[in-house]
């Protein structure tokens, strides 16, 4: 029902900043919130940070204060902006659309990797 391809992920320094794209496509009016998630090596996947239809955020408390979720009016595009990464953030990081079309549906980008060096 929803398609979805994130971009952004890469190599960076403790301290710097990256930001994610989640570019989303198909029954985009479908779509109730949308979020970030990542997974390291030998851990689970845990929400990062989401954000609802009526523009709701929530973060992870590793994250507040350096990562700001966001969202175009259309849904079309969502983003994860994040400064003063640290080591421990190094994860795919995965996109992820929640919604109804029909019955409920929850989507999933192919995620996209980011690694941050101390």
């Amino acid at each position: 029902q929803v398609q979805l391809v994130e971009s952004g992920g890469g190599l960076v320094q403790a301290g710097g900043s990256l930001r994610l794209s989640c570019a989303a496509s198909g029954s985009i009016a479908s779509i109730n919130s949308m979020g970030w998630y990542r997974q390291a090596p030998g851990k689970q996947r845990e929400l990062v940070a989401s954000i609802t239809s009526g523009s709701r955020t929530n973060y992870v408390d590793s994250v507040k204060g350096r990562f700001t979720i966001s969202r175009d009016n259309a849904k079309i595009t969502l983003y994860l902006q994040m400064n003063s990464l640290k080591p421990e953030d190094t994860a795919v990081y995965y996109c992820n659309a929640d919604g109804f079309f029909g019955a409920a549906f929850r989507s999933w980008g192919q995620g996209t990797q980011v690694t941050v060096s101390s």
